[in-house]
């Protein structure tokens, strides 16, 4: 193949040959089995003044061999070339600690159940946790049955088989994943979930909150931070101390997500040969944002963060946010070139990792027993109506934009109305947080815009919104690999995994409908339908290109982002994670 120009239309166009170790601008981090190279027709405008294109611009890309592009899993606002560490060769203790477990209990009339955690996250970290030898996780005891449980195992730890259906085993189960669930007082847990860590800081860092009217702090508010917050990350940093402990005070301990900003400060404390390291997996805002909160609820959160050695988020941008924050915030040095930022001795350095997912365990998954009966219910509706399937996978929650989502649709289906009966949208929407006010009010709101949409567009009987509101893995699964497009219209999403779990099981060859706002976006934006979130219009629209897309184009796309999502996969996440830490810390060394 050889680069050559095509001429102008618009800024430029033009073919070009990329080699081995770049792709669209970004470094490939020197992975080994990285193709030779490939065309792309791209169109860029100047004054980007870079051989990366921009987000809209990426949307002209599209693959011109038959070779599959990678992208990289990129460590700042610099290119450098990295080694990684295979996990399943990596002898020192790790101790992850994540708000939600991979599994809840409940009790049915006296039979236990576990049905597996929902979300992203508890997808990406059950793929961490496999991958290592020594691994345990640590996390909270949400249900009366999980309280339960934890008594039962008197605040030690059990194993959980998480391929299938989740059951107990024993440590010689090589799919076991071994678990420590921490009971928390009721009260406390309460004000720490459901007033601090939902809805203030999600709302904070999704940028949710209409500041003319909210959020207002008073007296409450401040309450339920200092013994709900701040108590409940005392009582997590004892129980990860107890586990660091145990394995003669060294561990890697990789904390998760905002609700445990302070554990790592209090944690070093007490166990001064710990390595820590926290991954944030929602957006990082600028200093502004956080202006928000008052000061002394902020320079808490940001004082905890820093007593990790690396801060790692999903973008470059949110990596780059918190090190302003803590420079405008707290008035520490920083170095952009470095991404550090020195916190009196000691350097904390922001790195960036894509979070990924396990693609071999997701097809193990796909081919199951309990997947293929739901598979055929599927197809067969498919094929006696010869219809298209739209499907969506998500919480209910605000930042996910169900409701503009919904209502994308029903313009797409006015000003389309030969699709009405010949289109369907399946929605699997797990209820999420209803203790809080707000997110019990978006469940109303999507109840109240289905139903019109249901009530306007029905035809011969046939609703053309599927609304499930429950978890259902197995059948989400199968209708991953069965629909036409797959939408992800987020406000803001620090990555989101369905998009890379519907890519890597499709059978149809689905177009991925893809927010512009979500971290998945950087690696998956030039293989998918752009959406912009708050344009309804646009939104439809681009739902039609999608539905009415070539098959030929279909295939490529979404072959191209499978082979990202395959190479980027959720070993090579952690591998990268753990070269750095490794390089960084020297792990005792």
């Amino acid at each position: 193949m050889r680069s050559r120009v095509d001429g102008t239309i618009g800024p430029s166009t033009y073919i070009q040959r990329y080699p081995a170790d770049t792709f669209g601008g970004f470094p490939l981090a020197g992975f080994p089995d990285t193709p030779t190279g490939y065309d792309f027709v791209c169109t860029f405008r100047w004054r980007t003044c870079s051989t990366r294109p921009s987000a809209r611009d990426r949307r002209s890309i599209k693959i011109a061999s038959d070779e599959s592009p990678t992208s990289d899993l990129t460590t700042g606002m610099h290119s450098r070339q990295r080694r990684a560490v295979d996990p399943r060769e990596f002898n020192v203790p790790v101790i992850v600690l994540s708000h939600r477990a991979p599994i809840t209990f409940r009790d049915d009339s006296g039979v236990r159940r576990a049905r597996r955690g929902a979300g992203g996250l508890v997808t990406a970290l059950v793929g961490l946790a496999g991958q290592l030898n020594d691994a345990v996780w640590v996390c909270a005891a949400t249900t009366d049955e999980d309280v339960v449980v934890a008594r039962e195992f008197k605040d030690s730890t059990f194993h959980i088989d998480m391929t299938g259906e989740p059951r107990f085993t024993d440590a010689n189960d090589s799919d076991a994943l071994e678990i420590r669930l921490v009971e928390v007082d009721q009260a406390a847990h309460d004000d720490f979930y459901g007033v601090i860590a939902n809805p203030m800081l999600w709302f904070v860092q999704h940028g949710l909150y209409d500041l003319t009217y909210s959020p207002n702090i008073g007296q409450r508010e401040r309450d339920a931070f200092d013994h709900g917050y701040v108590t409940v990350n005392h009582v997590f940093a004892d129980a990860v101390v107890r586990e660091v402990e145990q394995r003669g005070g060294r561990a890697l301990v990789m904390l998760h997500d905002y609700h445990f900003y302070l554990v790592a400060d209090l944690v070093r404390k007490r166990c001064p040969d710990v390595v820590l390291s926290h991954f944030v997996h929602i957006p990082w805002p600028g200093p502004d944002a956080w202006r928000v909160l008052p000061p002394e609820m902020r320079e808490q959160l940001l004082y905890g963060l820093l007593g990790n050695d690396v801060v790692a988020f999903h973008t470059e941008r949110f990596a780059r946010n918190f090190l302003l924050c803590a420079q405008e915030l707290l008035g520490l040095p920083i170095n952009l070139d470095k991404m550090t930022v020195e916190v009196g001795p000691r350097t904390v350095t922001a790195r960036t990792y894509p979070i990924s997912i396990d693609v071999d365990a997701l097809i193990k998954t796909a081919s199951s027993k309990a997947v293929r009966n739901r598979l055929d219910d599927l197809e067969q509706w498919l094929v006696a109506d010869d219809a298209k399937l739209i499907v969506r996978v998500d919480r209910t929650d605000p930042s996910k934009n169900i409701v503009r989502g919904f209502l994308a649709f029903e313009k797409l289906l006015d000003d389309h109305p030969e699709l009405v009966g010949k289109v369907r949208f399946l929605a699997f929407l797990q209820p999420s947080r209803l203790d809080v006010p707000e997110y019990a009010q978006y469940v109303a709101d999507i109840g109240s815009v289905v139903a019109r949409v249901n009530a306007r567009h029905t035809k011969h009987g046939d609703a053309p919104i599927d609304l499930r509101l429950h978890e259902d893995f197995p059948t989400a699964v199968a209708a991953y690999s069965v629909c036409d497009v797959v939408m992800v219209n987020s406000l803001a999403d620090g990555m989101n995994l369905v998009a890379k779990e519907a890519v890597s099981v499709s059978r149809r060859n689905a177009v991925l409908a893809l927010s512009e706002n979500t971290g998945a976006h950087e690696e998956l934006g030039a293989f998918a339908v752009t959406l912009y979130p708050f344009d309804i219009q646009q939104q439809a629209d681009a739902l039609y290109e999608a539905l009415t897309m070539a098959p030929t184009k279909r295939r490529e796309l979404r072959e191209a982002a499978a082979a990202i999502v395959r190479s980027n996969d959720v070993a090579k996440w952690l591998s990268f994670q753990l070269a750095d830490l490794s390089e960084i810390t020297g792990l005792w060394s």
